[in-house]
């Protein structure tokens, strides 16, 4: 039995039994209310579900229009080919399927959802809002019947009628809500089967669609899935009619390899070992080759080949003409079925391969002519490297030679010095070099058998193979503290400064080698090795440390740019003489920890940046000295010399260490003072102070920039006076600040300005050592010593 209906003249009643009514029909609306709301999250599962589902289906789809069989042979049969196009046929037929699907799944929003939502806001909420009413009305209205009930008797007659009448308009007030309400609640009862299923039935309309669409394009496919069918029957026939016939001849071929050898037009071929000869202290690798042979010319050829990591080429061909073979005995060398061969076109070049056993070195030698070989004669054929990689005469032969070739066929190669040459040619050339008989007799210039990169990579192994690096071991630390930090100026001075340390010998070279490496980065539009390029292929070339640890490791940037410096300035730096009273730097920290990030710029051309260089003498001066210690006297570093200047924070000194941290152990260095012994203490001291006596008076207007340089003027040291007020500092809000230095912002949040610029809303940044100010209608990042709050 359903709901019973509710009588409207129950509503003068209100009877216990009308209640309940009333109760049974809110309580069937309640359950169609959370049924409706949940059918709503469903149907927008069924949606997400949908997208997903089509999403997958598309990239399926995308994945099988991009593959294509590939096939053995030279050609494929029609079967085969139309197999092939059956990937795209699949993936157009599931595209059209998700189209459909697509349009399914917004009519799914439009007829389902949609139309649910309104009801139940609408119709559904409207009854809620209605019930509370009457709730509120049955509450008010018979709480004032019983205080109406209460009243005495001996009250004046005019108060009991007025009492009366309030109780009457309230009931009459009542009766009318409960009319409304009772016709609200039956109308909803009746309204919600068609407001409900119509949407039901739009969405199933839709779904059937979407399923008669898809039996119309798989009606469409049907015949094309029959042809395929007989491709792929006719393709799967074949396949079991020669799988016998080539297991047979597998078998043939196991039972009896050399009756079944491929007809080849070498007359041998196979892999052998050949060994690669370097210079003294690298002794000699072995390195697989697959290598060829046609007795009739002579010829042979041979390709290094690396069967691990699924096999793989490993450098360019060499081909040569043979001049004789010779069978090695084990008595000359610590490796079995070794021989050794000659090149006709190689004067004095001897080749000692490895086969992979002795059948197989009977093979070779009777294919190439071998013969038996004295021990003492292969001694004498072999040629020996005299020594190893040395600064004398040689050397600066090897590089002068090298250095003139490259100018004058390679200038313009494209990734000069980064395209590698093939590893035995290059350690033939530098062997041959490196020997004080043949050196002369080397024609790099006008011969075409060594090519470019060949030469620059027979360069770059003579310098690796020094005893040490060309700018020395005892010099490497040094070289990098200023790569370190500093501005721009003082880096070049520091480097102008330590390359005049160097042995005579090796400056000389490195002076040879940094022009040649200035011309290079001259021609960078048509080799595009610009200075940052060079600087990567030199830097670990020129420096490396003397001992292999992670932190060494670390530092390869810097010798990176250390190298850029040297290219840049080579002038400066080869031709002229440092000043003598510059102090040796000593190793700092790179940068200090709350130093705002800046964007380097290690590509194209470089652009000097305002930079604020401060003094810290007095900082770093003994604690117990007349003058204390000033606070707050920032520090300033960059990453590289094409940097932008960080910015320091202030209350903080010595790059990395804080005002307290320097001054813990009373003598301004804090827990450096066990590891800085006192001479280093004084040359930082020194080091340190120049940089400051570097920089421009403290009027800006005084030192303006010359109108051929891009530098701005840079900022003078910082004072005391300077400094505003700790607390002004840590807790800038909504205030005015006017700029005492130029910037030019580094990236899209900090902001460009001129002297003399005006920031309106001025406030602490985040960002330590920033403000964030408004200028132009434009809100950014500013340096917080570039400004003075007003």
């Amino acid at each position: 039995m359903g709901l019973q209906p509710l009588e409207f003249s129950d509503c003068y009643l209100d009877s216990p039994w009308f209640r309940e009514r009333i109760r049974a029909h809110e309580a069937e609306l309640e359950r169609t209310n959370k049924f409706i709301k949940e059918l709503i999250k469903d149907g927008k599962n069924l949606i997400a579900a949908t997208k997903s589902l089509s999403a997958a289906q598309r990239k399926f789809a995308h994945s099988l229009r991009d593959f294509k069989f590939e096939f053995i042979g030279d050609a494929e049969t029609d079967d085969e080919r139309c197999i092939d196009a059956s990937l795209r046929e699949f993936s157009n037929f599931l595209k059209n399927l998700e189209e459909q699907r697509e349009i399914m799944a917004l009519s799914v929003t439009e007829t389902l959802i949609k139309p649910l939502e309104k009801f139940r806001k609408e119709q559904l909420g409207a009854v809620k809002e209605e019930k509370k009413k009457f709730d509120k009305e049955t509450e008010k209205n018979y709480s004032l019947i019983d205080k109406h009930l209460n009243l005495s008797a001996k009250k004046k007659d005019s108060h009991l009628q007025e009492a009366d009448i309030q109780v009457e308009q309230n009931r009459q007030h009542f009766y009318e809500l409960s009319l409304e309400y009772v016709c609200k609640l039956q109308e909803i009862q009746e309204r919600k089967k068609f407001e409900f299923v119509e949407p039901m039935l739009s969405f199933f309309q839709g779904m059937f669609t979407f399923y008669h669409q898809g039996h119309e394009l798989a009606k469409d496919f049907n015949h094309y899935k029959m042809e395929l069918q007989i491709n792929i029957q006719n393709t799967r026939n074949r396949f079991e009619g020669t799988r016998s016939e080539v297991e047979e001849l597998m078998n043939k071929i196991r039972q009896n390899p050399k009756d079944h050898k491929r007809a080849s037009q070498f007359t041998a071929e196979g892999y052998l070992y050949v060994q690669e000869k370097r210079p003294a202290p690298f002794g000699s690798s072995w390195v697989k080759h697959y290598c060829m042979y046609r007795k009739a010319a002579k010829k042979f050829n041979m390709i290094p080949f690396e069967h691990r990591s699924g096999g793989k080429l490993i450098g360019d061909g060499e081909v040569f003409f043979l001049k004789e073979c010779t069978k090695r005995h084990t008595d000359s060398i610590d490796r079995r079925f070794c021989f050794d061969v000659e090149a006709a076109d190689r004067p004095g070049i001897s080749l000692t391969m490895q086969a992979f056993s002795e059948e197989e070195r009977k093979q070779w030698l009777e294919a190439l002519g071998g013969k038996e070989a004295l021990f003492h004669s292969f001694n004498r054929a072999i040629p020996r490297p005299e020594g190893s990689a040395q600064l004398d005469q040689t050397g600066f032969t090897i590089l002068r030679k090298c250095i003139s070739a490259v100018e004058a066929r390679g200038i313009n190669d494209q990734g000069l010095y980064r395209v590698v040459g093939v590893s035995s040619k290059v350690q033939r050339l530098l062997s041959m070099l490196m020997d004080v008989k043949t050196c002369n007799e080397v024609d790099l210039e006008n011969s075409v058998d060594w090519e470019v990169k060949t030469i620059t990579s027979a360069l770059k192994q003579y310098l690796r193979s020094l005893p040490e690096p060309l700018m020395t071991y005892e010099l490497h630390g040094d070289f990098i503290v200023p790569a370190k930090s500093g501005s721009p100026e003082s880096r070049v001075n520091a480097i102008h400064f330590l390359v005049h340390k160097l042995p005579e010998k090796n400056k000389e070279m490195l002076d040879i080698l940094v022009k040649h490496l200035t011309n290079v980065s001259n021609h960078s539009k048509q080799n595009l090795m610009t200075v940052a390029n060079l600087g990567v292929v030199f830097g670990p070339t020129l420096m490396r440390p003397q001992e292999e640890t992670v932190a060494a490791i670390m530092d390869l940037k810097f010798q990176n740019i250390v190298v850029e410096i040297l290219i840049e300035n080579h002038e400066k730096i080869f031709r002229t003489l440092p000043d003598a009273t510059f102090p040796e730097p000593v190793s700092l920290s790179s940068s200090p920890p709350n130093a705002p990030p800046r964007q380097s710029k290690r590509q194209g051309q470089r652009t000097k940046r305002p930079v604020a260089v401060y003094n810290l003498c007095l900082e770093l001066e003994d604690g117990d000295g007349p003058n204390p210690p000033r606070e707050g006297t920032p520090s300033s570093s960059l990453d590289s010399l094409s940097s932008p200047p960080p910015t320091t924070a202030p209350g903080h000194g010595l790059p990395g260490l804080d005002k307290n941290h320097l001054l813990a152990d009373g003598d301004g260095f804090g827990d450096w003072g066990s590891a800085v012994p006192s001479h280093t203490r004084s040359s930082m001291v020194q080091w340190l102070n120049l940089q400051s006596l570097a920089t421009p008076s403290t009027n800006p207007a005084a030192t303006p920039p010359s109108p051929k340089s891009t530098a701005f003027p840079l900022p003078p040291p910082a004072t005391v006076a300077d400094k505003p007020p700790e607390s002004s500092l840590s807790s800038v809000t909504n205030r005015k600040a006017r700029a005492v230095y130029p910037c030019e912002a580094e990236h899209s949040s900090e902001l460009s300005f001129e002297i003399g610029a005006i920031f309106e809303d001025v406030q602490t940044s985040r960002e330590p050592g920033w403000l964030e100010g408004t200028l132009d209608g434009k809100r950014g990042l500013i340096p917080q010593n570039y400004v003075k709050l007003l």
